[in-house]
């Protein structure tokens, strides 16, 4: 009788850590899938490049950690904190490590906000996965440099008082409105009304002092919040629409 036991079956400290890497980017999922190949105590069970590929793989396959972009678009199940929030419910014990280019405070807040508590940006180098990997393991926080960066300069983790903060769905609003999306665009991926949308819309530009679309989609590229470039609403001005995108 063999005696050799299944890597499934073995305890979490004996067996290959089982990753799932998803990025819309080739590119980038051929470094990541790179980075992490040759080492023994880590095993790539698949790779995805929207959400729907995505939990379609958690669904099939036992993953412990999942290192997933945060701008995804072209999913069923939508990316950025949607995506995230979709993944710590239905998926509770898979830890998570989320990569951004995005250097905006809220981003990284409603990341945190949601226990997203490893962050990698996409600018600082990828020596830096291998340490969030077992930190998001072990349950503990990190962030690559770049993301540190952005904690400190803006006091992420005691800023209740801020005027500016936006809520979670605030942010996931005016995210997709800046990146070119219309409202109904934005309804329909998010999974509420066309009104919620417009409600949400209108809260965080008013929290952030803007009265105009033209001034809240600068404020998005100012500050870093969309990673796709900016593209012509629809509602306001006809125009084939792009699937490309860059996270």
């Amino acid at each position: 009788m063999s005696t050799k036991v299944a890597n499934d079956t073995l305890p979490s400290s004996e067996r290959a850590v089982r990753v799932a890497i998803a990025d819309d980017h080739p590119l980038l999922l051929a470094g990541l899938t790179h980075e992490l190949r040759d080492q023994p105590d880590i095993r790539i069970v698949g790779a995805a490049k929207n959400s729907t590929m995505l939990v379609e793989l958690l669904e099939t396959q036992p993953v412990d950690v999942v290192i997933s972009d945060y701008a995804m678009p072209g999913g069923s199940h939508g990316d950025g904190i949607t995506l995230f929030g979709l993944l710590r419910h239905r998926f509770p014990n898979v830890r998570i490590i989320a990569l951004t280019m995005m250097s905006n405070a809220d981003v990284i807040r409603s990341l945190l906000a949601q226990d997203v508590n490893c962050i990698l940006s996409k600018a600082d180098s990828l020596e830096y996965l291998t340490t969030a990997l077992y930190a998001a393991l072990a349950g503990k926080r990190y962030l690559s440099p770049g993301i540190e960066a952005i904690v400190q300069r803006h006091s992420i983790q005691g800023d209740a008082s801020r005027q500016r903060h936006l809520s979670t769905r605030e942010l996931e609003v005016v995210r997709l409105f800046v990146s070119g999306l219309t409202i109904s665009e934005i309804a329909e991926r998010l999974h509420r009304s066309k009104q919620t949308v417009s409600t949400q819309k209108m809260s965080a530009m008013r929290k952030l002092g803007i009265g105009r679309d033209v001034d809240l989609i600068k404020y998005g590229i100012e500050e870093h919040l969309t990673s796709q470039s900016a593209e012509p609403h629809a509602e306001s001005k006809p125009a084939p629409r792009s699937n490309s995108a860059q996270s």
